[in-house]
């Protein structure tokens, strides 16, 4: 049997990822607690492989919808790239997704340019981080050779926008100064949607 790599099989309900080992656990839960939560929430079975680190998701029911398998997914792939559950379980709703960013697509495999491109993304004490969260609305992970962003489309990719130019070089003050800008506009959009949603 064929399949594309991390994706669905085309006429079987089957999705397949991989996850480090070391995440294995978090997937899990203490007592198997965040599996069956993540399970009874998107109605599938989810089989975990401990020592290759396999995850089988499957409908638990002829009645599950693909999309929920597709979310169980998205969950999965956020606890393997380093979220906590509680953010990873954001994806459940139907407005977030999961952004990804192979840092070294950016800058090779050597580790002292992919530490440098890391630390640029995290900021001194952690800042440069925690400004594009709150400028976005979104949650950011650096784990490994990765970043992963949580959020609704626009926000996640605003914040993906904003780490590649970190990574290409850019002034952490000209990023922030992009952020403050293209944030403020993309809040008057949401007003705008709200205001049209309540006429």
């Amino acid at each position: 049997m064929s399949r594309s790599e991390g994706g669905f099989i085309p006429g079987v309900t089957r999705l397949y990822e991989k996850i480090p080992l070391e995440r294995v656990g978090v997937l899990i839960g203490e007592g198997g607690r965040v599996k069956e939560e993540l399970m009874k929430l998107t109605q599938t079975l989810i089989t975990v492989d401990s020592t290759t680190g396999s995850v089988i998701i499957e409908p638990a029911s002829s009645s599950t919808p693909l999309a929920n398998l597709l979310k169980a997914r998205d969950v999965v792939r956020a606890i393997a790239s380093g979220f906590s559950p509680e953010k990873a379980f954001k994806l459940l709703d139907e407005d977030y997704v999961i952004m990804t960013i192979d840092l070294k697509l950016y800058v090779g495999d050597k580790p002292n340019h992919l530490a440098r491109v890391k630390g640029r993304i995290i900021g001194e004490e952690g800042k440069a981080r925690r400004v594009i969260e709150e400028l976005t609305g979104s949650d950011i992970v650096i784990y490994e050779d990765t970043v992963a962003i949580i959020g609704d489309y626009e926000s996640a990719n605003l914040a993906k926008e904003a780490i590649e130019m970190l990574i290409r070089g850019r002034k952490h003050s000209t990023v922030y100064k992009f952020l403050e800008r293209e944030s403020y506009t993309l809040k008057r959009k949401h007003l705008r949607e709200l205001w049209r949603k309540n006429i």
